[in-house]
């Protein structure tokens, strides 16, 4: 059906026709492209690939269904021979914990794949359907290709809270939605969100993945060539990326004919193999750090180095080494170590008792229905009993917290069970189920054990009391198995025949059939051992699983109370500020007014961006908002806080003027490269090179340098912008780009926001 599907499909989309309205024929099931429909062969291209984004959401359903058919109760279970390893069981992914092994042998078979394809097939197929729903219904609709599924099942599909993971896979699909989208700008937008929403679990498995840090090779396609990989931290990385490039930079030999690429590689070789013999000058690397007032203030705000999105903590981590924020302090998140000094214990009574008073002496005899304590102060108790009473209310405290008190009448479920174990209970259960089947005709008729034989008293009661499981400790030990010795026969059989000469002759029989009947009560209460324990266990799992989600909750609930917590809520900035612990407030001055030198290259900039969107309004300083703050009036310098002139007429914080010459001034070109980090052109996300590539929307002298004409572009793309035939750009005066391509398409982009 499926081949016959796609078969069609491609037959009606092999010539395309542009209808009236712009529309393909035959493709009014799925979503337009978002740059619309194109006419000939390039409108063929885009509706054979919504028909390849339908058939791989129908592969990923069909695989889901197989997998269903295939569950892991029909393996061996584990620590049987033959079964599963334990470690192999561990290492795979979470949605094939209920998949059998084999099913990934006949996807090999059938899909003529290797084995490791077919399981990342199958681990796709499932998380897409029960983890991602909504971004399989996008891509079986067109709205997504099989290239932005890899963005939504490594940056959404491991968010553990379900809910948290829906809205972040909601905002994602409505942000695409009409938007020309690249992969490579849904990981980047799909990371910013999970940093945001998940950030305790970010940086979770953020210290899992330190542990992995490591370098590595593998063969390339080409021969004779090989890449070296080095798994490194964002900061890390980056620094090592820069200061390599500045080496090569400094190599500026006119004869010199390798690439910058070459140069580095080369200098990475004489620095770590031959360190004693190269004459390479020294450099520093230089980092771009962007950071949100909440993040430095101990928020879950992330942030940006080098470009790459970052969790907050790895941000102040990064401050800290550097000196820019103080070290060694507590995370405003996290409960101090340091116990608060506790009141003295109240005094105890251990006077002996002949010491006591005599209204509270106890006297020798009680009457059976009266606990002799509860006539005595609790001051008058023993040190031990005081102590069991303690740990006894402390118990109790537990359980109602924990939601198992159910007042004084209340029986713990542990009790229960021992109970039940002393009565055996599921005796008659299994007689009426038939256990006893394959025991009901004896291997001898002359034995006497007929349907009308007395099967005697349950073994239960009369088994060793230690070998219960219901016995000893209460709680669940899953180490420790169940005893399931049979029991003897606990007496003996009447009525039975003889050997019919009236003789003890029948005494060898008799024994056979005792020994039947102890084997039978045996299974019987081994059966019912095994059920016993099986309750028990999930009783057990029950609870740790209650304990474990109401911890969680308490720990989030303590850390919404804190500081750190009251920053990452806050609805604004200055709220935030407000928000945020005097010591924290007091390093980020600091770190404001830090001017360039050490390890600054520069001073502090401070980014004010609109809180809606994320647009960057002004780039500032310290410096200049205290300036900006009061008037000119020189006593109003001299004491800035005390200036209450109206300041309406003075000029407010925007991007810099613009300049008289080609190139743009030094704040000028600041602002355009933190506004336009990347390339503008649609999809590209190339980084905007230091030394150039602001291009003029309208030519200059015609077009001035200012904010509103520039616009920065990679080299390549530069390029195409004045030497591509038949492509128009225009930059609006809000920083949107729209570009149109010879055909008629046309793609809008924005600044990326903050």
């Amino acid at each position: 059906m499926i081949e016959y599907m796609a078969q069609a499909a491609a037959q009606e989309v092999a010539e395309p026709e542009v209808a009236s309205g712009g529309e393909v024929p035959g493709t009014s099931s799925v979503s337009p492209p978002p740059a619309g429909w194109a006419t000939g062969p390039l409108g063929a291209v885009q509706a054979a690939d919504r028909e390849i984004a339908r058939q791989t959401a129908i592969r990923a359903r069909a695989v889901a269904e197989f997998a269903a058919a295939r569950p892991a109760s029909a393996d061996r279970p584990a620590g049987q021979p033959g079964a599963m390893s334990e470690a192999r069981r561990a290492a795979r992914p979470e949605v094939l914990a209920d998949v059998s092994e084999w099913a990934v042998q006949e996807l090999v078979v059938a899909l003529s794949l290797s084995a490791q394809a077919a399981e990342q097939l199958l681990t796709r197929s499932l998380t897409l359907v029960h983890r991602l729903p909504a971004t399989l219904a996008a891509l079986e609709r067109g709205e997504l290709h099989p290239g932005h599924l890899w963005p939504m099942l490594e940056r959404v599909a491991p968010i553990a809270d379900a809910a948290k993971r829906a809205a972040v896979e909601r905002e994602l699909l409505a942000w695409m939605s009409g938007r020309v989208t690249t992969p490579a700008q849904l990981g980047a937008k799909a990371r910013r969100l999970g940093l945001a929403r998940d950030a305790h679990d970010v940086a979770a498995r953020l210290a899992a993945s330190l542990r992995e840090r490591g370098v590595s090779v593998r063969s390339d396609r080409r021969e004779g060539m090989a890449a070296f990989g080095a798994l490194l931290t964002v900061p890390e990385a980056q620094a090592l990326l820069d200061a390599l490039g500045r080496y090569a930079d400094a190599l500026d030999e006119p004869d010199d004919s390798r690439t910058r690429g070459q140069k580095m590689a080369d200098c990475l070789l004489d620095l770590v193999l031959r360190p004693e013999e190269n004459d390479l000058p020294a450099v520093q690397a230089q980092l771009t750090v962007v950071a949100g007032v909440r993040a430095l203030l101990g928020g879950d705000q992330p942030g940006e180095i080098g470009g790459e999105p970052v969790p907050a903590e790895v941000v102040r981590a990064l401050a800290r080494a550097l000196g820019l924020l103080p070290g060694a302090a507590p995370d405003p998140g996290e409960a101090s170590t340091t116990s608060a000094p506790t009141a003295a214990p109240p005094p105890t009574d251990d006077r002996p008792v002949d010491a006591w008073p005599d209204d509270v002496r106890p006297t020798d005899a009680w009457p059976d229905d009266v606990c002799p304590t509860e006539a005595w102060p609790l001051r008058t108790w023993p040190a031990e009993w005081r102590e069991a009473n303690e740990r006894w209310w402390a118990e109790v405290e537990t359980r109602a917290l924990r939601g198992e008190w159910g007042g004084a009448d209340y029986t713990p479920e542990d009790e229960l069970l021992r109970r039940w174990a002393e009565e055996a209970p599921f005796e008659a259960w299994f007689e009426r189920a038939g256990a006893f089947a394959d025991l009901a005709q004896p291997a001898d008729l002359d034995a006497g054990s007929g349907p009308g034989r007395d099967p005697g008293p349950s073994s239960g009661s009369e088994r060793d009391p230690d070998s219960s499981p219901g016995s000893g400790d209460s709680g669940f030990q899953p180490e420790t198995a169940p005893d399931h010795r049979p029991a003897a026969d606990p007496a003996p059989r009447t009525g039975l025949r003889n050997d019919g000469d009236g003789g003890d002759g029948g005494d060898d029989d008799d024994s056979a059939a005792s020994a039947r009947w102890a084997t039978a009560h045996g299974s019987l209460q081994a059966a019912a051992d095994a059920l016993l324990y099986m309750n028990r266990a999930i009783g057990h799992a029950r609870r740790t699983v209650d304990d474990a989600q109401r911890a969680d909750r308490e720990d989030e609930s303590t850390w919404l109370r804190s500081a750190a917590g009251r920053v990452t809520g806050a609805p604004s900035d200055l709220e935030a500020c407000a928000a945020a612990e005097e010591t924290c407030r007091a390093a980020l001055a600091a770190l404001l007014d830090a001017s360039g030198g050490g390890t600054l290259v520069d001073r502090p900039r401070i980014a004010v961006i609109d809180e809606l969107t994320g647009a960057l309004l002004a780039l500032t300083d310290s410096r200049e908002l205290r300036r900006l703050a009061h008037c000119d009036d020189a006593a109003c310098r001299r004491a800035p806080a005390r200036c209450m002139h109206d300041l309406t007429g003075r000029p407010g914080l925007g991007p810099p003027g613009p300049t008289d010459g080609y190139r743009p001034g030094a704040a000028l070109d600041r602002y355009l490269r933190t506004r336009d980090r990347r390339c503008r052109f649609p999809g590209c996300r190339r980084r905007v090179p230091l030394g150039g590539e602001l291009d003029h929307d309208r030519p200059w002298p015609e077009g001035p340098t200012s904010a509103e004409n520039l616009t920065g572009f990679c080299t390549g793309h530069h390029r195409g912008k004045h030497q591509a035939p038949g492509w128009r750009y225009e930059l609006a005066p809000d920083g949107r780009l729209t570009v149109t391509t010879p055909t008629g398409l046309t793609a809008t982009t924005t600044p990326p926001p903050f």
